[in-house]
């Protein structure tokens, strides 16, 4: 069993925003409140996790004021989630890491608990969210979420070689490692809980269903 006090959650700040006209993500305003603090609020009111740590490229001092530590990316030039994965690792003082994107302001308070009972469960390096999500044709589909991940923090060593080769996708990373999907669309799910907003239409959006 995977103790609360032996998880560090990293909260993913470090993009450019790009979709976003550029903007810093988690800083804009969800229900009046900035997305990454959002996100620190529910992992703290979840509370299966020990620390929070924010990985952000920019408006450090806005981060910082959230209360907890604060870390550029390792890697130059926005070089995507997988900078954020690193730079966790690289600061995490448990065995594991939790690795939550900003943009996402409603993720289930248990995601620590359930991930890490997957986890233990199947002896895995890695345990990856699968949530519903809607295709290209408008059906809804149970897809993996690789942005939400327990990781083993052993797996420090395996992602420096990997960014050092060049590599940058999630999926071919975690594909090295024996994962576990846990998929979070029970009856008592939110649907909406892993609905990233790329833009701020689709924020707005979100916040008309949240509201």
């Amino acid at each position: 069993m995977i103790q609360t006090s032996d998880i560090t959650a990293v909260i993913l700040a470090g993009g450019r925003g790009s979709r976003m006209g550029g903007v810093d993500k988690g800083l804009q305003n969800f229900n009046g409140m900035p997305l990454a603090l959002h996100t620190l609020t529910r992992l703290q009111i979840g509370g299966g996790v020990g620390e929070i740590m924010i990985n952000a490229n920019r408006n450090l001092a806005a981060y910082e004021s959230f209360g907890v530590s604060v870390w550029p990316d390792a890697l130059a030039d926005y070089a995507g989630p997988l900078a954020g994965f690193l730079t966790g690792l690289e600061h995490c003082e448990t065995p594991y890491l939790l690795t939550v994107p900003c943009d996402t302001p409603l993720l289930p308070l248990d995601l620590a608990q359930r991930l890490a009972a997957a986890l233990a469960a199947s002896d895995a390096d890695i345990a990856m969210v699968a949530a519903p999500e809607a295709g290209k044709d408008g059906h809804m589909q149970v897809r993996t979420q690789p942005v939400f991940c327990l990781l083993r923090v052993k797996l420090l060593e395996s992602l420096v070689r990997f960014t050092q080769d060049g590599g940058r996708k999630i999926d071919a990373w975690t594909a090295q490692h024996h994962n576990v999907i846990v998929p979070f669309d029970a009856p008592g799910d939110n649907p909406q809980a892993f609905f990233n907003a790329n833009t701020l239409a689709e924020l707005q959006q979100l916040e008309a269903k949240s509201a």
